[in-house]
């Protein structure tokens, strides 16, 4: 037999007592929404790193983060850009290390962007179903339900700290690939062609 559904909410009664539950979920959505935006900002600076690594204009470097249409794409690129134009390893491991705080945070970011979110009777936000599908050994599963408890939003606000952080670092590393690209450019302007 096919799958059950569940029962349709009672969304009457839920309307009814929501607004005594409002400032809660208020406040929540407030967390899910700074997280994305901060995950977003940071996501986009990546396209000053392509800039810096394809040594082009900011708005070809902002075609190809376009063109590629995930951010495992965009990174990837960046990394292999990155082993063919960056030369001090120091500065190759800090931008792998950034790329992978960025992808630490993206695995929070995902889980708030790609949920249901589940509400009991009263209108609070009580857990998150993701809608990714797991593997296991025996049988696939539709994703994970976690509760919308303390540790969860700590979780949250920690993230969104971290990508405060994340987006400073980027900027600061910024001038310093920029720097060490155009010293290696030079470098390969003044050394003699060999065959």
């Amino acid at each position: 037999m096919p799958g059950q559904l569940p029962p349709m909410p009672d969304f009457a009664a839920i309307d009814a007592v929501a607004p005594k539950s409002a400032d809660h979920r208020t406040s929540i959505l407030a967390l899910i929404g700074n997280l994305v935006f901060s995950w977003s900002n940071n996501e986009s600076l990546f396209i000053y790193l392509l800039m810096l690594l394809l040594r082009t204009d900011q708005t070809s470097a902002a075609i190809v983060f376009a063109t590629l249409n995930t951010t495992r794409a965009r990174l990837d690129l960046i990394q292999r850009l990155a082993k063919v134009n960056v030369r001090d390893r120091d500065l190759e491991k800090a931008l792998n290390d950034l790329i992978e705080r960025f992808n630490d945070c993206t695995r929070i970011r995902n889980e708030f962007n790609h949920c249901m979110y589940m509400v009991d009777d009263r209108g609070e936000i009580t857990h998150t179903h993701s809608i990714k599908i797991v593997e296991t050994r025996k049988r696939l599963q539709f994703g994970e339900v976690r509760p919308m408890d303390d540790a969860r939003i700590k979780e949250m606000m920690a993230t969104i700290q971290e990508l405060k952080k994340l987006n400073r670092d980027i900027w600061q590393f910024l001038p310093r690939l920029q720097r060490h690209l155009e010293q290696t450019r030079q470098a390969g302007r003044a050394s003699p062609l060999q065959d």
